[in-house]
């Protein structure tokens, strides 16, 4: 009897999950045919039966959309508001109309300088429970939404800068103290054999460093790449070129002078890289390693 109870409760559930997933595939044809009322009354009605997390937000978003193109700007903005907590990095799509993009783009802006604290505030905690994978993960979740275009002004200023330096620090901390995984079991010794020679296993390869010529990896883009003021006297402009290795998670692996700028400035500079930080390279998605070449010009103080 009770397996019998359990078995209907599952059916019925998954019985609800197609119809919300019918529903909003129902719900997306309506909008994109502008029944956007007709699609807002779908979306609620899956809304109020529930929906499993991975459609709860496309619910959000679509409701968003009809709520806009029938100008009901105050209920769009707080189902905004929901769906940038929910997510700081989401932004819609450029097949959207220029109005969505910039609701979207307005609330952000209002509410991002206030997400990040809140952001820093919860790593910052699984930091201090030694919850290090996580707080690894919140710090450069910090990180990303400082680098993100909607914030980027007040990002190099306080409170955020200094923001940007702690998480920076504590992220470093974090990804060094995450324990490695536990060794594979020992697998079982091999049977000793006369009739066939033992062949050597090949060395592992180390990763492959890519370079702007790989034009299907995304470069890295720059968290932070402060280099010093130059304190001397210089008669003319002076210009070189520095070379890093960015790694899988975004830091200077190795740096190196490829043209000297100053023999005083080159190793402050140098110094200076081991503070930089990147959104690393990207291989259909995967982090790589990358060589980028940055050129560096000193002018003479007036």
């Amino acid at each position: 009897m009770n397996r019998w109870i359990i078995s209907a409760v599952i059916a019925a559930t998954m019985g609800v999950a197609v119809r919300a997933a019918d529903d909003l595939s129902t719900a997306r044809d309506l909008y994109a045919s502008a029944a956007y009322e007709e699609a807002l009354a779908t979306l609620n009605r899956v809304r109020a039966a529930g929906t499993a997390p991975a459609d709860a937000f496309a619910v959000e978003q679509y409701r968003v959309f009809c709520l806009l193109a029938l100008g009901r700007g105050a209920e769009a903005q707080s189902a905004i508001e929901s769906l940038v907590v929910a997510d700081p990095l989401y932004q819609p799509s450029s097949e959207v109309s220029p109005r969505v993009r910039t609701a979207f783009s307005d609330v952000r802006r209002r509410l991002l300088p206030a997400i990040i604290p809140q952001q820093y505030a919860k790593a910052k905690a699984a930091f201090d429970r030694k919850d290090y994978a996580a707080a690894a993960a919140g710090f450069n979740q910090v990180l990303t939404v400082l680098a993100d275009p909607e914030v980027a002004q007040l990002a190099g200023q306080p409170p955020l800068s200094d923001l940007r330096t702690l998480a920076t620090g504590f992220q470093e901390l974090s990804a060094k103290a995450i324990p490695p995984p536990p060794l594979p079991a020992a697998p079982p010794p091999a049977t000793p054999t006369t009739t066939a020679a033992s062949v050597p296993a090949a060395p592992a390869l180390p990763p492959r460093v890519y370079t702007i010529a790989d034009t299907r990896v995304a470069m890295p883009a720059a968290i932070r790449q402060d280099l010093p003021p130059f304190s001397g006297r210089l008669s003319e402009t002076a210009t070189g070129a520095l070379e890093v290795v960015i790694d899988e998670l975004g830091r200077v692996e190795s740096a190196k002078i490829r043209e000297s700028v100053n023999a005083t400035y080159d190793k402050n500079a140098l110094d200076a890289t081991r503070f930089w930080r990147y959104r690393p390279a990207t291989l259909d998605g995967v982090p790589v390693k990358f060589r980028k070449l940055i050129s560096v010009t000193i002018k003479p103080t007036t």
